[in-house]
């Protein structure tokens, strides 16, 4: 192990505390000097300390005269007086920042829904950017404060998004999708939607994710990805939709007074559209009776209350039959199919759509 005496070590701490003094706070460059001063006296030490050997004496001796520490704290001082005061500057600065972007996106996102011809698709999407965008300008504000140039500060900005794009190519993919599902809006908010595995009523569509309530109240996350990349089916996408139900008449009955049956419960239901025409028809025969298919369109707004009710007033008709052998074996639906949940939706115009704080 090559030992350093003590009495080397004065020069270099020496030839800093000049340099640090040449430096001094009158300077043009008072803080650039100071800074490389102390930066240099440390450097000297930390090289020079794991070469002498652990003795208690020798450690003693690598103390600084009263006249070189006196130097070194001025130093400190004028760099902390020229430093100090922007760095609470980018602090202060920092902090009302990110409350004036949460100001500013409540306060937009409040303006755009009072604004009766923007989509609410929309506002959370603007609201966010706004955000984000504000709280990206005051960080390179807070910088520049503190002596970071703006020019190198994007440069560096361009590299870490470059790596950060490579790492987060989910992430990015997330994005992309939103934009492309705000540009091409397959569904809106308040739609009732169905992808893959994911079905639920729309509730708010950001950059990142969808989110999603199903028919029983249960909340969904799905990435946007997921949504742009699987067919989508929009339950409340047209203004109108059929309502197929199958009725097994008994081989016995009169099939004709079930029919004419049939066509009075569709035609007294004020819900029911009048074009496309109500139709009732025979589909087939089996050896438990005539299965006859009643078809007809109704609104979307009505859609669901209407296959929640029109089977009870078909069973309510054929309830007054003079005959118990009139009556049906059965009424089921066939469009939609069962598996479709869309008749369980409570539909409520005045649901006031909004994110969760």
């Amino acid at each position: 192990m090559m030992i350093v005496a003590p009495g080397h070590l004065a020069p270099t701490r020496r030839r800093a505390a000049a340099a640090a003094c040449d430096a001094g706070p009158d300077g043009g460059e008072s803080n650039l000097g100071a800074g490389l001063a102390v930066v240099g006296a440390v450097a000297a030490f930390a090289v020079a300390v794991p070469t002498l050997p652990l003795r208690i004496p020798a450690l003693m001796d690598l103390s600084l005269s009263p006249q070189e520490f006196d130097t070194l704290a001025a130093t400190l001082i004028a760099w902390s007086i020229a430093f100090v005061p922007h760095l609470v500057a980018a602090i202060v600065i920092f902090v009302v920042g990110l409350f004036v972007a949460g100001w500013v996106s409540r306060g937009v996102s409040g303006l755009l829904g009072r604004a009766p011809h923007v989509d609410p698709t929309v506002r959370p999407v603007v609201a966010a950017v706004l955000r984000y965008g504000i709280i990206v300008f005051v960080i390179i504000l807070s910088l520049s404060q503190l002596g970071v140039q703006t020019a190198s500060l994007f440069a560096i900005l361009g590299a870490a998004g470059l790596a950060i794009g490579l790492a987060l190519q989910g992430t990015l993919t997330n994005i992309a999708a939103g934009v492309m599902l705000l540009w091409l809006r397959p569904f809106k908010i308040g739609d009732y939607i169905e992808v893959g595995a994911v079905a639920g009523t729309v509730r708010e569509i950001g950059l990142f994710v969808c989110e999603l309530e199903t028919f029983d109240g249960i909340y969904v996350l799905a990435p946007n990805s997921s949504i742009w990349n699987l067919p989508l089916r929009n339950h409340g996408r047209n203004g109108r939709r059929m309502v197929s139900l199958a009725t097994m008449v008994p081989k016995d009955a009169d099939l004709a007074a079930a029919v004419a049956r049939l066509n009075d419960v569709v035609a007294a239901d004020g819900r029911v559209l009048a074009e496309p025409a109500p139709v009732v028809f025979v589909d087939g025969f089996t050896g438990a009776g005539t299965n006859v298919v009643t078809r007809f369109w109704t609104t979307t707004a009505n859609f669901a209350e209407v296959q929640r009710t029109i089977i009870a007033e078909g069973v309510a008709a054929f309830g007054s039959a003079a005959q118990p052998a009139e009556m049906p074996v059965q009424m089921t639906r066939t469009i939609p199919p069962d598996a479709d949940p869309s008749r369980l939706i409570v539909r409520n115009d005045k649901l006031a759509v909004a994110r969760r704080p």
